[in-house]
């Protein structure tokens, strides 16, 4: 919609939506009244005073003409605000671009316009405020990671080196007790170590997004039992740094999505590029009916904003889940940083 539409004429100011529309009303009501006197006035019908029974019909038939002209439209000129009152119910700025066309209503145009506008703002300012809240959560995650294999990771070592120098010169009657603790802290290490790398994707930054997402692939398989096909397309078009860390964090949190409440026995990752666009898919085989987003998938859908990225989530009851990201063409140019 450009802004001559939104002008009377131009050079001039819009006029405020409630002054052009009492405008337009009171013309409606005014034509209206103006044909129906005008229709009275040169038929032959006539009304006596007082009023004649026979002549009631003809009163009656001509009011309802008018009622129903007025009606017809008024309701024509007023069609906008319902469809801009079903925007405002249905609208969610995590779903962008979900607008109302200008219906050549004149009067309305301008509230049309100024919503749409609205609209763009409100996006705009949710799409940095979460640019600026995940930043700072991947630098939380980061100095997390670090501080558990630096600190923690280091300690837990020390300790499996200091136990192994007890084992080797406790008596025999202790040597199974020691193994057993051995054992436990060498446990609690590898998880430690898990930990560390699911925070901070390491293996992104070394190896790439091909690497990564067999990583992610492998190590749900290994702490679900879920077996996961994976499909990536080893020449999809240079992503930038932002871009790869989001499809990471979106097949990582899908996949612990089924881990904890898809039911499901197998899941299927791909990337690939359908339509000339590079896309994210991972589906499962479990109960799906997923009726409204959780935690997990808003946090998806706002990852997806950062890079201009369609997110969508289809899931039939008994059907499993399918979770699609559809990466624009340039979504390297990301506000993420």
């Amino acid at each position: 919609m450009n802004d001559s539409a939104v002008h009377d004429r131009p050079g001039s100011t819009p006029r405020p939506p409630a002054q052009a529309l009492f405008r337009r009303l009171f013309a409606i009501n005014g034509l209206v009244f103006a044909a129906g006197t005008i229709v009275l006035a040169v038929s032959p019908a006539t009304v006596s005073a007082p009023v004649m029974l026979a002549e009631v019909p003809v009163l009656a038939v001509g009011l309802a003409l008018m009622l129903a002209a007025n009606a017809l439209l008024l309701r024509r000129s007023l069609a906008p605000l319902d469809a801009l009152t079903t925007l405002m119910q249905r609208v969610d700025l995590l779903r962008t671009g979900d607008r109302l066309a200008d219906s050549g209503n004149s009067d309305l145009t301008h509230l049309i316009c100024t919503f749409n506008a609205m609209l763009d703002r409100l996006e705009a300012e949710r799409s940095a405020s979460s640019a600026y809240a995940l930043a700072a959560q991947e630098g939380e995650r980061q100095r997390i990671a670090r501080e558990l294999h630096d600190e923690i990771g280091q300690s837990l070592t020390v300790v499996l080196l200091g136990l192994k120098r007890v084992v080797d010169r406790a008596p025999a009657d202790l040597e199974d007790e020691l193994h057993g603790v051995q054992e436990t802290v060498r446990a609690s290490l590898d998880e430690v170590r898990q930990v560390a790398r699911r925070l901070r994707p390491g293996v992104l930054e070394d190896l790439g997004l091909h690497a990564a997402l067999s990583a992610v692939c492998s190590d749900f398989s290994q702490m679900s039992g879920i077996k996961v096909t994976r499909s990536v397309e080893p020449d999809h078009p240079a992503l930038g740094a932002e871009v790869e860390l989001v499809l990471y964090r979106i097949a990582q949190e899908s996949l612990t999505n089924i881990a904890r409440h898809a039911h499901a026995t197998r899941a299927e990752l791909s990337l690939a590029t359908e339509d000339g666009r590079l896309t994210l898919r991972i589906t499962d085989n479990g109960q799906g009916g997923v009726l409204k987003d959780g935690a997990g998938i808003r946090g998806m859908r706002e990852r997806a904003l950062l890079i201009g990225a369609r997110l969508t989530v289809e899931s039939p009851k008994g059907g499993g889940t399918c979770v699609r990201l559809v990466i624009p063409r340039r979504a390297d140019r990301s506000s993420f940083t």
